[in-house]
């Protein structure tokens, strides 16, 4: 509890994400300033001398102010977001996702009631944090229904929704967010290089499967055992089923989705369809990921809407997506910044020094990449658990990271999923994590006098177990040699 409470602390006294990257910007014109006055330079593998160009100087005072709006318009991770988040944000305002979660979750045979859980749990991510509101409470009443402890449906629910957070079935809105600060990094590097949203579709389906089985195991030889009898509250709560009049929104909703697919997949296929045969760098369908991904989901979500009566209007359409814009507010200020943070540490040559530096003395340990990708994650675990956001960590990361690694091989698609490893399975442990309250709330619901030390050691046994399945996996698939996904090579040529 000691340690917790250090790294409690020591989080709440980091400044806000977007104060980082003004901090991290100003640190990169100070540096650019004395590096350049010292006159050092570096020479890249084709022969090149790079210096650093001085952030402080006339030139570099007007780059900044002409270029400052710019670097926000083209920041990759900002556009592909907001446009996915749109529709995926009115499937959860107007309940279908909410609603879908919790059907899937109550109509599921008791002998598969964990599997089931920790593989929506999983999948939630898709949803928002409907993973956390919804399935999380009602996991708990399940397992009373079933004779099982509700710290176990809390449990294993928990861990789904969260150390589980990267992997998915489906492409979610991590993929475009993650996939834009990586083709950032890798751009300081290689001008033209574009990372493809669909770069870790494979490996994360895969991860799915794994972390499922994992954590169906995990919670019945170790979690389980361990908290058996220990709740004693409220054991008499009941699951509040889903109407008819919501079932039957839910089921046309459904159609609508199972339509579009089958209208994308002859888009795809047939060879007069517009996304039929390769775009600028990847097949079409790849290129147009995420407005596919809001299609998808803002149909099913629409129709949903207008049969609940949520929307009885185009009106209430405008007013659920700009709570969904409002949402992102926060997101979208610390992009602002971070975009100015990226595009200084690449005009100043700061970047592709430290990656060429660094890249150099990578090669010369003369060690495995499975290795250097295993210390990366351990790392991203660490520092996970004293900051919570996802975009803000990888946006520091990335422009280091990707260039570095490219330098030894290692592609920026392989780094990224690396991050998704250890950016996750510690979710579930750390103070940080936002929803943490929640599921205090909730544990305290059964068992009183319960806390943060209660979440912990509840939870460490899937954190522990997570971080080895999912490393040796990515080792494993490094051997192989398979893609990690569509578009998303293992390893990159100077």
């Amino acid at each position: 509890m000691k340690f917790l409470t250090a790294i409690e602390k020591t989080g709440n006294k980091l400044p806000d994400p977007a104060s980082l990257f003004v901090i991290g910007t100003i640190v990169v014109f100070i540096l650019s300033a004395i590096i350049s006055s010292l006159g050092w330079s570096i020479v890249d593998p084709k022969g090149n001398t790079i210096g650093a160009f001085n952030l402080i100087s006339s030139d570099g005072i007007w780059w900044l102010l002409s270029s400052m709006v710019n670097n926000f318009i083209r920041f990759p991770p900002l556009g592909i977001v907001l446009v996915g988040m749109l529709g995926i944000g009115l499937s959860e305002k107007t309940g279908f996702l909410p609603a879908l979660l919790q059907f899937c979750i109550t109509h599921v045979h008791q002998r598969l009631l964990t599997p089931a859980t920790m593989l929506l749990g999983i999948l939630s991510s898709i949803a928002l944090d409907a993973g956390y509101v919804v399935l999380i409470p009602v996991a708990a009443v399940l397992y009373i229904a079933a004779g099982r402890s509700p710290l176990t449906g809390i449990a294993v629910a928990f861990a789904g929704v969260s150390a589980g957070f990267s992997a998915n079935l489906f492409i979610t809105a991590l993929d475009p967010l993650l996939a834009g600060f990586t083709q950032a990094g890798a751009q300081i590097i290689d001008a033209d290089y574009q990372v493809a949203v669909t770069g870790n579709w494979w490996f994360m389906i895969v991860s799915t499967i794994v972390l499922t089985l994992t954590g169906w195991f995990i919670t019945e030889r170790i979690v389980e055992p361990s908290i058996e009898g220990v709740a004693n509250q409220n054991l008499n709560d009941s699951v509040v089923e889903l109407g008819q009049f919501e079932k039957r929104a839910l089921f046309y909703s459904i159609l609508s989705g199972i339509v579009l697919l089958i209208i994308f997949y002859f888009a795809i296929t047939l060879s007069n369809g517009p996304l039929f045969g390769t775009g600028k760098r990847f097949d079409r369908w790849i290129e147009v990921t995420v407005p596919l991904l809001f299609i998808i989901f803002f149909v099913p979500g629409l129709i949903y809407g207008m049969l609940v009566k949520k929307i009885k209007n185009d009106s209430d359409v405008t007013e659920i997506l700009s709570e969904v814009i409002a949402r992102l507010a926060p997101y979208i200020v610390m992009a602002f910044f971070a975009a100015q943070f990226i595009a200084a540490f690449n005009q100043s040559g700061l970047g592709q020094m430290l990656a060429i530096a660094g890249g150099q003395f990578l090669r010369d340990l003369m060690v495995h990449d499975a290795f250097l990708l295993s210390c990366f994650v351990l790392m991203a675990v660490v520092i996970n658990l004293v900051i919570g956001s996802s975009s803000a960590k990888y946006a520091f990361f990335a422009p280091v990271f990707v260039p570095m690694l490219m330098q030894v091989g290692i592609s920026p698609e392989l780094t990224q999923a690396a991050y998704r490893v250890g950016d996750s399975v510690s979710n579930v442990i750390t103070p940080m994590n936002p929803y943490m309250i929640i599921i205090l709330m909730e544990v305290k619901k059964y068992v009183r006098g319960s806390g943060l030390g209660t979440v912990v050691a509840m939870m460490l046994p899937y954190t522990l177990a997570f971080l080895v399945v999912w490393l040796l996996l990515l080792i494993l698939w490094i051997w192989t040699g398979l893609p990690l996904g569509p578009g998303g090579a293992l390893s990159y040529q100077m």
